[in-house]
């Protein structure tokens, strides 16, 4: 069965409950009242019959007829013999009157001196003869015997019988009503959530995840329903999106992968390369030219020494992508850029470096390594600018924040240069020649030890206006044992 048949035969069925209700307390209010009625009748008409009663003239029982006509009224003596009996007369209807014997269930209390007499108790009884039905008041008089007044509920039968017809009429007319319109109120109120299910079956035949349920924004079942089917649509978005983008992550680390083991099996070639001509030339006849030899042994060395370099870049990397703790001491920043721009101008004077430092600032990590991030730096201007072009280091605080920003007067590059110079083996000069640098690794080695140490570095250049390279490194508070020279 239909949600939409379940509902309207719900509301039938509650509907005919309710009106079964109504109709038997209408029923049984409307008898009771009419019995009340009755019974206030008969409560009034007790008095003269019992006046002509206790005065028992001849014709007792012709007064008692004028006097209450259509009444039923009888006489039981205090020895159960019957005394009187009047049977109701009414035209159309046969005399009515009833058994005294069937009515033996009266206790009365014993009198009283100068107590109240017991009140009168009413009966409904089954006349003799026929299905009519009387309502009696019986009650003790003085001299013990019983007086029973009734008249007959044939009316009332009628009434009920009438009022039992209007009440099937009605309740059949109202059910309809109710089921009618339970069904127009079922369909109004299901509309939305067809429109749920016309959205969910599009989304299963067509693959539309962008469509939503409508109706989500109402605060009602179908709303909520339509809010749930939507949210979970959300996640199966996401979960698509997340699968899309592992994927391209997959395919991007694939490729890196693939250019990582072309770019390493590229730089190792040309030294081994050069280690295997060097050693050719040696058992050539180089042993015996002195001049020859020491090429060959001074050209093996510095092969080997870039292939060393080489590996312990590598694997200063692979330690870094492991996550492996580095050191935790309070690093003076001032102090290690000084030793940093004292060793630049050692090796390379025509270089010049300015150092400009604004605050005294410490950070928490692995000063060595922190030291081969300046050294990279400056080894990339080296490498990469004319002679004499200048460089000038900043040291600041921006917040929680130590800010150290490297910039060069050099040749600059443009965006797309920009944007990979953190690529690993990535060098601008694609010819990979030794003079223009090394593999291509040192901008990958900085920004490795920086996000180590939870930093960021950022480059931004333009071609003709020199490199800036910004690193931002989380602050910590200075040793308590720092002395500051104020020389």
């Amino acid at each position: 069965m239909s949600l939409r048949a379940r509902l309207v035969t719900t509301i039938g069925v509650v509907a005919l409950v309710a009106l079964a209700l109504a109709g038997a307390a209408t029923y049984t209010a409307f008898s009771q009242s009419q019995l009340r009625q009755v019974d206030d009748s008969l409560e009034r008409a007790h008095e003269p019959i019992e006046e002509l009663v206790a005065a028992d003239p001849p014709d007792l029982e012709l007064q008692i007829q004028q006097a209450a006509p259509g009444t039923f009224v009888a006489l039981r003596n205090s020895d159960g013999t019957t005394r009187l009996v009047i049977p109701v007369r009414e035209p159309g209807h046969e005399p009515a009157a009833i058994a005294l014997d069937s009515i033996s269930d009266l206790a009365w209390s014993p009198p009283q001196p100068g107590g109240d007499p017991d009140p009168a108790k009413f009966r409904t009884a089954r006349v003799t003869s026929g299905d009519d039905e009387l309502r009696l008041r019986i009650s003790l008089l003085d001299d013990g015997s019983e007086l029973f007044i009734g008249q007959t509920l044939h009316e009332i039968s009628k009434s009920q019988t009438r009022l039992l017809l209007i009440q099937f009429v009605v309740a059949a007319a109202a059910l309809t009503i109710a089921i009618a319109g339970g069904w127009l109120l079922v369909r109004a109120g299901l509309k939305p959530l067809r429109r749920v299910e016309q959205t969910a079956l599009s989304i299963a035949e067509g693959g539309r995840l962008p469509q939503r349920a409508p109706g989500a924004a109402a605060n009602t079942e179908v709303g909520r329903l339509a809010n749930a089917l939507n949210t979970m649509l959300d996640r199966i978005d996401q979960a698509f999106a997340e699968r899309d983008a592992t994927e391209a992550d997959l395919r991007r680390s694939e490729r890196r992968m693939r250019r990582f083991v072309a770019d390493v099996s590229h730089e190792l070639r040309t030294p081994l390369a050069a280690v295997s001509a060097y050693t050719e030339l040696f058992e050539r006849g180089a042993r015996h030219h002195p001049e020859d030899l020491e090429r060959a042994i001074n050209g093996i060395g510095a092969e080997t020494a870039r292939m060393n370099q080489l590996v312990e870049e590598l694997l200063l990397l692979a330690r870094l992508d492991e996550g492996r703790p580095l050191e935790q001491q309070p690093v003076d920043l001032a102090a290690l850029l000084v030793e940093s721009i004292r060793t630049a101008r050692t090796v390379a004077p025509e270089f010049p470096v300015a150092l400009s430092i604004s605050d005294v600032v410490f950070v928490t990590g692995d000063a060595r390594r922190l030291r081969q991030v300046v050294d990279n730096l400056l080894a990339n201007v080296r490498a990469h600018t004319p002679v004499g072009t200048g460089s000038t280091i900043d040291l600041r605080t921006d917040g929680n924040e130590a800010v150290v920003t490297v910039r060069d007067s050099g040749p600059g590059m443009d965006a797309v240069e920009a944007s990979l110079v953190f690529e690993r083996f990535y060098r601008a000069d694609t010819s990979r020649s030794r003079r223009t640098g090394g593999a291509g690794l040192g901008m990958s080695i900085v920004e490795a030890i920086i996000t180590a140490h939870n930093g960021t570095v950022e480059l931004a250049s333009t071609r003709g206006l020199g490199v800036t390279v910004t690193i931002r490194l989380p602050r910590s508070t200075p040793p308590a044992d720092l002395s500051v020279d104020a020389t």
